[in-house]
């Protein structure tokens, strides 16, 4: 006899996963473990969940710890600011367009200009979440998770550096790529591109016409109506 269909959004019969850990299948069961951490969430084809900026810590120590959220992918942060000197596909020969500076946060929100992000994944079922907080605008920092997940380490050197976010715990934060005298964090958008502001993006002032285009077919007709005249000529 068979037995009676699960509900939608059920955990399955087997919802304790190897050692114990559960394997979470519904958007509720991550908010419900965050609890008044989580600030906001988005859920269409991925799960992005904001949580409080002194929460974040913790809210990936459970998603690790409770949920079986145990590997880490990356670590990084975005500066949501529109630049003020415009965007690499501008036509640098018209006029500069109108720009609005309003500060517009992506999914599940936002009040600062700065986040940070972290993407982790639960290998039993394959879920993942990206998870979020704000920075402050005037002293952008947060703990240091790379006692949580080791591999975030790195991830936390490299957001430092380039977008100038400090992360409390971190056991060395020193830069990697840039020298240890430069000034600036190069991913922020109010960093100036000098080399943009020289020389304009290549692609948009060296374009060259497709083959077979408008101009293309002009030239080919001039060229086979010059031959024709001269042939003409000759006979």
């Amino acid at each position: 006899m068979s037995s009676a269909p699960e509900a939608p959004g059920a955990a399955p019969a087997d919802a304790a996963g190897a050692g114990g850990v559960p394997r979470i299948t519904t958007v509720a069961d991550v908010e419900a473990a965050l609890g008044d951490r989580r600030l906001a969430s988005h859920a269409q084809d991925d799960l992005c969940v904001r949580v409080r900026t002194d929460a974040w810590r913790s809210s990936l120590e459970t998603l690790r710890d409770k949920l079986g959220f145990t590997y880490f992918c990356f670590l990084s942060a975005i500066d949501w600011m529109p630049s003020p000197f415009g965007r690499g596909e501008d036509d640098p020969t018209e006029p500069p367009p109108e720009r609005d500076s309003t500060v517009r946060s992506g999914h599940a929100g936002g009040e600062t200009r700065m986040q940070v992000f972290a993407r982790v994944v639960n290998p039993v079922t394959h879920v993942g979440v990206t998870l979020k907080a704000d920075v402050a605008d005037a002293d952008p920092r947060i703990e240091s998770v790379a006692s949580v997940y080791a591999g975030a380490n790195w991830h936390e050197r490299e957001t430092h550096e380039m977008f100038g976010i400090g992360f409390d715990g971190h056991p060395d934060l020193r830069n990697m790529y840039l020298p240890a005298d430069f000034e600036g964090h190069p991913l922020r958008k109010d960093f100036p591109l000098l080399a943009r502001m020289v020389k304009p993006w290549p692609g948009i002032v060296d374009v060259e016409p497709l083959p077979g285009g408008a101009e293309a077919d002009g030239d080919g007709e001039a060229a086979s109506g010059g031959a024709d005249g001269a042939a003409g000529g000759a006979s």
